[in-house]
């Protein structure tokens, strides 16, 4: 019996090896459109091959139409951009790149942030806050719309506890009111970290809405992720695509940080 449950224990552990340092694995999500999109997200100080070209010939493969990319790419310990300079390069070449802030790039260090957004800028990657840029994909007429939420929402002197809560009249001072989709003829896209919100962005009137930021949930059983940064149990949307109301939250699972039944992903969706 001890033989068996050391060789499980051997199994299970080379296992986590080989997901917290090779594999990738690429995500398809069909929802019923010709415009291919594909959605990365949290990849902190992970690197999938020099300057992520693992990352990069995977997304290439894929020929996506644009790329998203919802916060996270380095850590708040972070001091050199060069390799999240270059990889966005490369992502640009080969198709236009949006990103916004997550929760660490929030909390870079006040000496380093100048230097991580002159990376981005000179990539030629779209750094939205609170803005949106208008695009016409396949014909398709979009207003993309990239989220830069308060960072209490995440953290506070005092930890975990207590967090402020974003409501729709945040997202409204933030972003404006949602337009009027009737009027305009036009999809909401909204790239938004932290999914948790996810209720408030449908009621904004998003109609789809990237996200990240819960990396899955870290450890994943029978579908359901086990704990968010905010150290709290089953988060609600961890990992997948989500009905709510009108809108569909899109939360990628992320490439960085320690994972176990849920490996590091790209997600292409075809919208």
């Amino acid at each position: 019996m001890n033989k068996i449950i050391r060789k499980v224990l051997f199994i299970g552990a080379l296992y986590a090896l080989m997901e917290n340092t090779v594999m990738l694995r690429v995500r398809h999500e069909n929802l019923g459109g010709d415009i291919k999109a594909a959605h990365i997200s949290d990849l902190h100080k992970r690197s999938f091959g020099r300057n992520n070209s693992r990352i990069c010939r995977k997304i290439e493969r894929e020929a996506p139409d644009i790329i998203l990319i919802t916060g996270d790419l380095v850590s708040r310990s972070s001091r050199n951009f060069d390799t999240a300079s270059k990889t966005l390069e490369q992502l640009c070449r080969i198709a236009p790149v949006y990103m916004i802030l997550g929760n660490h790039e929030k909390s870079i260090h006040r000496d380093n942030i100048s230097a991580f957004k002159d990376a981005v800028r000179k990539s030629g990657a779209i750094l939205l806050k609170n803005d949106c840029v208008s695009l016409n994909i396949k014909g398709k007429k979009i207003k993309l719309y990239g989220l830069s939420e308060k960072y209490s929402t995440y953290k506070k002197n005092n930890g975990y506890h207590d967090l402020d809560k974003l409501t729709v009249e945040d997202l409204e001072k933030n972003m404006g009111k949602c337009p009027d989709k009737a009027v305009e003829n036009e999809q909401i896209w909204l790239m938004a970290h932290n999914p948790l919100f996810g209720k408030e962005y449908a009621e904004w009137g998003a109609d789809y809405t990237f996200s990240g930021h819960v990396h899955g949930g870290a450890v994943r059983l029978f579908g359901k992720g086990i704990l968010s940064p905010e150290r709290k149990f089953f988060p609600e949307y961890s990992k997948g695509v989500y009905t709510i109301s009108k809108m569909k939250l899109l939360v990628s699972g992320g490439l960085g940080k320690l994972r176990l039944f849920n490996p590091p992903e790209i997600v292409i969706y075809y919208m």
